[in-house]
């Protein structure tokens, strides 16, 4: 017992400074990260709208083919099974079709 009290008597721990160079340390770094997570998650909004709009625009004119006539609304082509319920749903929400055409909301 004598000897595991004298082991932690001689163990040297960090100084205040130490602690607090760490700390300065790492919310540099969590300053640095964190704005080009939100960039990062802007920069994926984007580009899965995109997609999304590209993904209608062909199953529009996969409908227009099929059919003959122009896809007057999301809903009309979810029901022809040329876009499932959760495209539907974010394409009515990000998106317009007009004349067969698929653009993004801006």
């Amino acid at each position: 017992m004598k000897s595991i009290k004298k082991t932690l008597k001689n163990k040297e721990a960090f100084t205040l400074m130490e602690m607090v160079l760490v700390l300065f340390i790492i919310s540099v770094l969590m300053l640095m990260i964190i704005p080009n997570v939100a960039n990062t998650k802007t920069s994926v909004e984007t580009k899965g709208t995109d997609a999304l709009a590209v993904v209608v625009q062909t199953q529009a004119d996969m409908y227009e083919l099929d059919t003959g006539t122009e896809a007057a609304s999301f809903t009309v082509l979810g029901a022809g099974g040329y876009l499932n319920d959760n495209q539907v749903t974010q394409a009515t929400a990000k998106l317009t079709i007009a004349g067969g055409n698929v653009s993004i909301i801006e």
